[in-house]
């Protein structure tokens, strides 16, 4: 069952929409109010699932946001009673999953959560996957450093520079990425 942590400084309207939580399945809900320090709530409770209903988000709002999708990223759904679109981008650039504008969804409430996780799901899985090409992409680039290196002092083919870094990687029990960083480091400070 997943934790959610509502965000909201109007008691009333917190009570009715964990009323509705409860109905919709989601038992397990933390109450802060928005002056808290949302990071470090968010650290000290680790919710599944961040839920705020304010007015508007303001800047303050929007810039703890944009902390928490940065430092520890979670599925975040914002009911606003009121917008436009720079704010709608505004929330959508801070880490916002799901933005509901005018009056809580009620019986939708369930399916409106179950989408925002899963756009956080997907975005995250994106997210993982251009780390992922950035990262060998740079280890690329430094194997063929390397390579031009080795090609370069030891008078060797490109395919022989080739399996030099890899069997240094081996023997060191690293990426080829890693060990052709350090090779190119290693010359740079000899000099090479």
């Amino acid at each position: 069952m997943h934790k959610l942590m509502l965000v909201d400084n109007d008691p009333e309207r917190s009570d009715s929409l964990e009323s509705a939580l409860h109905e919709a399945g989601y038992k397990n809900t933390i109450r802060i109010t928005p002056d808290a320090n949302l990071l470090a709530a968010v650290r000290s409770h680790q919710p599944d699932i961040i839920l705020i209903d304010m007015q508007s988000p303001d800047r303050d709002t929007l810039e703890s946001l944009r902390t928490v999708s940065k430092e520890m990223p979670k599925p975040i759904v914002f009911f606003a009673e009121q917008s436009d679109l720079d704010t709608t981008r505004a929330a959508i650039s801070a880490g916002v999953s799901a933005y509901i504008v005018d009056d809580l969804p009620g019986k939708r409430l369930k399916s409106v959560l179950e989408v925002a996780i899963a756009r956080f799901q997907e975005h995250q899985k994106l997210r993982e996957e251009l780390e992922d090409y950035k990262g060998r992409l740079q280890d690329r680039k430094d194997v063929d450093k390397a390579k031009g290196i080795l090609m370069q002092h030891r008078n060797l083919s490109e395919e022989e520079a080739y399996q030099l870094l890899r069997k240094m990687a081996m023997d060191r029990n690293m990426k080829i990425g890693e060990a052709a960083r350090n090779f190119v480091a290693a010359m740079a400070l000899l000099g090479g």
